[in-house]
């Protein structure tokens, strides 16, 4: 998986994956040929006194060092760009998936695990890619190159690699093959240390107000120890490479410093070649060291692009047709026939069999009590889900079928809790359609009541918006979102429970201003407050996902006895509350 992401997602810079081979090769030869000058230095200059040829070989010796410096400077240059264009690559192309996957995917896998595999998970593989172009292909590079020169220098003193080798390469495959389920834990662990931390911010008021704070901090203090400890396991495994390594490489370097030793007082080894074979011994170590650094990093970068693939693979749920409908001319007739609804995993189906017809002009609303159903159908109808059975229309066309672009065009939504970016009202309402104009916007927050606040902030459409809005009410944030949807002027408003949180006399004055404005446009709406419904051309009554009344208030007062209760029970805590 890891080998098949890194392929796909270098492939645009094979030409600096080129230039890194080349240089690496060019710095590999430069430092292969160093001990074979320093033995000549040795063995020509040292042992028959001759300064000059000590002096040539010193000189040759600085120029090839600069050359192989040169080399490495250049290769690493290259390397980081190539691994950070990797890193910019791969997080735009899992950001993109993102944006694309609907919210029960997006539940399924957690915002906290998300950002995880579009930050942590991404920079993992990019310091791979980076250790790999700067010392992996190195490695190989150096080891067979100091194996070959060790074997033309002294083919007998070579036989101590037949025995390093083997026991470098089983130690590396024990303590790699330990490292593989331990780096999964730990990217599991971290998944779940950041949906603690999220959901203990998201929820700090709730647990302010029942005092919970003794019991959140157990909570995150047992997920935090438990990352320790696997990461501390993760450390110590791969602190046994370096020990490992180091002490099998040493007593090859006694074995050769031994037999070298007695072959020279034979006299049939010459000094500068024990000096060059344990050079030799030593670049084999050291490229050894340098897979090392990968192997350490692969364990957990092999995991990090199993997930994150695992979001690249996801295909987006609802699917834009391959084939849209080309260019319709839509007038917001909106029908929903025979809707069938299954959350993922629920054994029992949110809606079934509902149907719905709403045309342009009309104001139909949907009652019912809590977990019937009634914002998940109106959510079948932008396709935040898709129905199991049924079709949902737009004028005819069924909704699979027509261009997603064209369906956000002629579909608002306000929901219950909107949620605001952070920058300016200005920026926020222009999501509706950037290229609105001042006037437009004031118009909007007009018809939703917002006007008033909105000035009182004293900075107009530059007032700034936190992040969520959290700097606005309740009540203003709706209005805010309210008059972001009036901004689009789509074919069919959705309204989902969208009022809930304005007094009587503003929700009042914000549907009239709504009935005006919208008059021609299609318009469902989503409420338990009778005031609201009332009004309706048509009210649709959920009860578990089944449609159990349909008609005008005063039909349903009188026939439909789960209608007459909402409406006869917020009478009644009229009647208390005076």
């Amino acid at each position: 998986m890891l080998f098949r992401l890194v392929r796909v997602r270098l492939r645009p810079y094979r030409r600096y994956l080129a230039l890194v081979v080349i240089l690496q090769l060019a710095q590999t030869t430069a430092a292969l040929s160093l001990p074979m000058l320093n033995s000549q230095a040795v063995n020509s200059g040292v042992l028959r006194g001759d300064s000059a040829q000590v002096l040539r070989t010193g000189l040759l010796m600085l120029t090839v060092s600069v050359l192989q410096g040169a080399c490495a400077v250049a290769a690493v240059h290259f390397s980081a760009h190539a691994a950070m264009a990797l890193g910019h690559d791969l997080r735009g192309a899992v950001y993109a998936r993102i944006q694309r996957l609907s919210a029960l995917q997006i539940r399924d896998f957690s915002a906290a695990s998300l950002i995880t595999r579009s930050s942590n998970d991404v920079q993992q593989i990019q310091q791979l890619v980076l250790t790999v172009l700067t010392l992996m292909v190195v490695a190989p590079m150096m080891a067979v190159g100091s194996v070959v020169m060790a074997l033309r220098l002294d083919a007998p003193l070579s036989l101590v690699l037949v025995f390093v080798l083997p026991a470098l390469a089983i130690s590396l495959g024990l303590i790699v093959h330990r490292m593989m389920p331990l780096s999964a834990g730990l990217q599991e662990r971290i998944d779940r240390t950041n949906v603690l931390v999220r959901e203990q911010i998201t929820g700090i008021r709730v647990i302010r107000a029942f005092v919970r704070d003794a019991y959140e901090q157990r909570r995150f203090e047992r997920a935090n120890r438990d990352t320790r400890s696997v990461a501390l396991r993760l450390g110590r495994t791969q602190a046994l490479m370096m020990p490992a390594f180091t002490l099998i490489m040493e007593c090859a370097g006694i074995v050769v410093v031994w037999f070298g030793g007695h072959r020279v007082a034979e006299g049939s080894l010459l000094p500068g070649t024990v000096i060059a074979f344990l050079h030799y011994l030593t670049q084999i170590l050291q490229a050894v060291l340098m897979a090392v650094g990968a192997f350490m990093l692969m364990p957990r970068a092999a995991v990090c692009a199993g997930r994150v693939q695992e979001v690249l693979a996801t295909s987006p749920r609802p699917v834009t047709p391959r084939q849209a409908a080309g260019a319709v001319r839509l007038s917001g007739h909106l029908t929903i026939e025979n809707a069938d609804f299954r959350y993922p995993g629920a054994q029992q189906a949110v809606l079934r069999e509902v149907s719905l017809d709403a045309r342009p002009g009309d104001t139909v609303a949907v009652v019912g009590s809590s977990g019937s159903g009634k914002s998940t159908l109106l959510n079948l109808v932008p396709r935040l889900y898709d129905p199991e059975r049924g079709i949902v229309r737009l004028d005819g066309h069924d909704l699979r079928t027509l261009d997603q672009g064209t369906l956000a065009a002629s579909i608002g939504l306000v929901v219950q809790k909107p949620y605001l970016f952070s920058g300016t009202l200005a920026t926020n309402l222009r999501h509706g359609d950037p290229a609105a104009s001042d006037e437009e916007l004031w118009h909007a927050l007009d018809v939703a009541q917002a006007r008033d606040f909105v000035e009182a902030t004293g900075e107009g459409l530059n007032a700034p918006v936190s992040q969520g809005g959290i700097n606005f009410s309740g009540g203003q944030r709706q209005r805010i979102a309210i008059a972001q949807v009036l901004v689009r002027k789509p074919l069919v408003y959705l309204f989902d429970d969208s009022f809930s949180a304005l007094d009587a006399v503003t929700q009042e004055r914000l549907w009239a201003a709504l009935h005006q404005e919208t008059a021609r446009a299609t318009r469902v709406v989503v409420s338990q407050q009778a005031a609201t419904i009332r009004a309706a051309d048509r009210i649709i009554v959920l009860d578990e996902g089944r449609v159990t009344g349909s008609g005008t208030h005063a039909a349903l007062m009188a026939e439909n006895d789960a209608y007459r209760e909402i409406v006869l029970s917020q009478s009644t805590e009229v009647r208390s509350v005076g």
